[in-house]
C-alpha cells in the first residue's frame, strides 16, 4: 500500500510517501490511521489532527470509514481552501 502525504503532514512527518504492508485487520481509513499512529512520534503527532485531515483513495476523496485494499493508495492532505 503506498501512503503519500502532503503539505504540513509531509513537512512534519519527513517524507512525501511511504510504501506499508498493513496487517489483515486493517480494513478502513480509521484503523488505517490508528495503525500508523503507533508506527512513530512523528506519525502519532500528524494523526492526532486527524479529524482535520482529508484523505483519498486511489485519487478520490473519500471518507475513513470507507474500505482500503492492498493495493491502494492511499493520500493525506489539510482541508481545502476555496477562492
Amino acid at each position: 500500500m503506498k501512503i503519500i502525504y502532503f503539505s504540513w503532514l509531509k513537512e512534519t512527518i519527513g517524507k512525501s510517501q511511504e510504501n506499508v504492508k498493513p496487517p489483515s485487520n486493517i480494513k478502513n481509513i480509521t484503523s488505517l490511521i490508528e495503525w500508523l499512529s503507533k508506527k512513530s512520534l512523528k506519525h502519532k503527532k500528524i494523526f492526532l489532527k486527524s479529524k482535520n485531515i482529508r484523505v483519498s483513495i486511489n485519487q478520490k476523496i473519500v471518507n475513513k470509514n470507507s474500505k482500503i485494499k492492498k493495493n491502494d493508495e492511499i493520500a493525506f492532505f489539510p482541508p481545502f481552501t476555496g477562492g
